[in-house]
């Protein structure tokens, strides 16, 4: 037998002539060859065709096959490579490569003999591992790594039980998003095991544990107090979000009560807060701060009655003064005789609308869907009709004014935004100029005059209508109110709370004052 291993090997059972004593005699040689099982045999297993790796062995077990699928279970792998780095004699030398949790590599060999006419491995637990034997069997242990924290602007870390609720909506977001980032890899080691005692034989291999990274925001506590301490005398649902212009970064998002991320996923019409993008298109057109106008109670536009709020008459007036007292019938009119729906479209998506907000959490994106006749021109003019904005659009709205450029809101790092987020988009610098001048009338002589701003504070109220009314009522409302005040801007929402200037707007000024 040992003579017919030297023979050079064939790829077929054949007759051979041997002359022995004068006399001539056939042997059958082997069919193959070691290294060709041995290939076959390794090119089974790296695809777990266990059945194949059986047709391969000498007078396998019976627990063959089990052997094999709880080695890979047992390291829960995801991938095995095996190649084949030398050849001498009946020993086949490999290397393999086992991916997984834990990546392993080990130099392993199987012995061939001659069974049946054919190369067959001759199978021993030794041929999964050199250091298997019967009763031995693998155990792969992991170790979680450390989550990284989640710090706020000066490095407070806000994932903690602790943290106010509105800023745990933040993290929850901030968790999903950014899972691999601040979870890191585990730990993972892989031990021989006494299959009956547990206790271990030998390390197979092991890897340390890669720390999560720690995720900053642009969240600052002392703001985000401001805005809870301004809404904590508030009985209906509300949120304020607070944002740096210059940069996008969000700054605070409070909402009462928890539960639901209105501030970021809320979807409302906008109502007179949106004055603030129809206005910026009637000045990019060529209409004035100056410029008289006329704004009467009522209105009809495309045979639909639109009248302003308690129905006030306010007759010729300057554009900034229909502005700071927000006629309806002067924007609707305008937006249709000056603009028309193509021209408002645009300028809405300089505001931001139609664009996809990523933020760092889920956020929704602000919606101006174009308006199919005039009616639907001069609703959405005002902010009403299928117009809809979440109060972090809304405070993005009243910074572009601020800083001349309308920014994406960002929770995080602007590396780290998700698909780069939306390009800054330019105002026109005549837009920003005059919005100017017309945002601070409405908290000097306009909706909001009664209520106690700090100075330089510059803003917009809305009393958007939403739902149906009751017989002989007006239809409820959401109570707006959004500015800036250097390079902060803000957005304010109370659900059903009535008018701007009586609720949002106080609510408004109370967080200002806070700061």
């Amino acid at each position: 037998m040992r003579e017919r291993r030297r023979w050079p090997y064939v790829t077929a059972a054949v007759l051979v002539p041997v002359v022995a004593a004068g006399v001539t005699v056939w042997a059958l040689r082997t069919k193959g060859s070691p290294e060709e099982t041995a290939r076959d045999f390794l090119a089974a297993w790296s695809r777990s065709d266990y059945a194949a790796m059986r047709t391969l062995a000498a007078d396998p077990p019976a627990g063959f096959e089990s052997t094999y699928r709880r080695f890979h279970d047992d390291l829960k792998l995801t991938g095995q490579r095996f190649q084949v780095t030398s050849v001498q004699d009946d020993t086949v030398r490999f290397r393999a490569r086992l991916t997984g949790p834990l990546p392993i590599a080990y130099d392993g060999r199987l012995r061939l003999v001659e069974h049946d006419r054919a190369w067959k491995v001759a199978w021993t637990p030794a041929a999964v591992h050199p250091r298997m034997t019967d009763g031995i069997r693998v155990k792969l242990t992991t170790v979680p790594a450390e989550r990284a924290p989640i710090t706020a602007a000066d490095g407070t870390r806000i994932d903690t039980p602790d943290t106010p609720g509105s800023v745990q909506q933040i993290v929850e977001g901030l968790r999903e998003q950014y899972a691999s980032r601040l979870t890191g890899t585990a730990s993972a080691r892989a031990d021989l095991v006494d299959g009956r005692t547990g206790s271990k034989v030998a390390t197979l291999a092991e890897g340390g544990s890669k720390p999560g990274r720690p995720l900053p925001t642009t969240l600052d506590l002392r703001v985000h107090r401001a805005g809870a301490q301004a809404l904590e005398g508030v009985d209906k649902p509300a949120s304020l979000v607070a944002l740096r212009p210059s940069t996008g970064e969000v700054l605070a998002v409070v909402n009462k009560p928890g539960g639901y991320n209105r501030a970021l996923l809320g979807t409302y019409p906008p109502g007179s807060t949106f004055k603030i993008v129809t206005a910026s298109a009637l000045v990019a057109g060529g209409v004035t701060p100056g410029q008289t106008v006329e704004c009467p109670a009522e209105k009809t536009i495309g045979g639909f009655p639109f009248h302003n709020a308690e129905f006030h008459d306010y007759g010729t007036l300057r554009f900034v003064d229909a502005f700071a007292h927000s006629c309806n019938t002067t924007f609707g009119d305008m937006a249709v005789r000056r603009l028309g729906a193509d021209r408002l479209s645009k300028v809405a998506s300089d505001f931001g609308f139609g664009a996809s907000i990523k933020i760092g959490v889920p956020a929704v994106d602000a919606a101006f869907p174009a308006p199919h006749d005039d009616t639907d021109l001069a609703s959405a003019a005002i902010g009403q009709g299928r117009v809809l904005a979440s109060p972090l659009n809304m405070a993005a709205v009243a910074g572009a004014i601020a800083a001349g450029t309308w920014r994406q809101p960002r929770l995080v790092p602007a590396s780290l935004v998700p698909d780069g987020g939306t390009p800054p988009r330019p105002l026109e610098p005549a837009v920003v100029s005059a919005l100017r001048r017309l945002m601070p009338a409405v908290v000097s002589e306009g909706t909001a005059s009664g209520v106690s701003f700090p100075a330089g504070t510059a803003g917009k109220t809305g009393t958007a209508e939403y739902g149906s009314a009751e017989k002989g009522k007006n239809p409820p409302t959401h109570s707006w109110f959004i500015g800036y005040k250097g390079d902060l801007a803000f957005a304010v929402v109370v659900e059903g709370g009535g008018t701007g200037a009586q609720v949002a707007a106080p609510v408004a000024a109370r967080f200002l004052k806070a700061l």
